[in-house]
């Protein structure tokens, strides 16, 4: 297998080129046409598949809600709780209250990307394929060359601006 970008010869198989070092892994596949398909049974993305399902606005608002249930049990554990000793323990109410809280917008926030990128889905446009005969040219017709650069340049050459020098000496007043 040769490297597409510096042309030495590996051996099969090989992930990297030993010259360059560019990832060469896809380029048998590229050849056959058929590129690798992710594995079905990732046991990691089934498990929070399994876990979290799709993301819904009513486990968003749930989680919200739930959200300012702990923050107001730490405001009362705070203001009234005095008696008990929970003058300490109210503080820690709010870990899990902001934890549910910025939960809750994520999904509400991912519920709603999903549904439009599924409404976007269905707007798209249909692939129309390009007619199949290209129309004929006339290749008996001459035609002039396009403009070079080089040509436009080298006609400014002979006629450069003249250089202005300034001499700070003679410009300065003598008394």
């Amino acid at each position: 297998m040769f490297c597409p970008k510096c042309a030495t010869q590996n051996i099969e198989g090989a992930s990297f080129c030993r010259s360059c070092g560019a990832n060469i892994s896809l380029i048998p596949h590229a050849l056959t046409g058929q590129l690798p398909t992710r594995p079905q049974n990732d046991e990691r993305w089934s498990r929070r598949k399994r876990r979290r399902g799709a993301p819904t606005v009513d486990e968003g608002i749930r989680s919200v809600v739930m959200g300012f249930g702990f923050i107001a049990v730490a405001a009362a554990l705070a203001l009234f709780g005095q008696g008990i000793g929970a003058h300490v323990w109210w503080f820690w109410l709010l870990i899990p209250a902001f934890g549910c809280l910025g939960r809750g917008i994520a999904e509400i926030v991912r519920a709603n990307q999903l549904k439009s990128s599924q409404a976007s889905d269905q707007q798209k446009l249909t692939y129309v394929a390009p007619p199949q005969q290209l129309p004929t040219t006339n290749t008996a017709e001459l035609r002039p060359p396009a403009p070079s650069v080089t040509e436009g340049t080298t006609r400014h050459l002979g006629t450069e601006a003249p250089t202005r020098t300034l001499d700070s000496v003679s410009s300065e007043k003598r008394p």
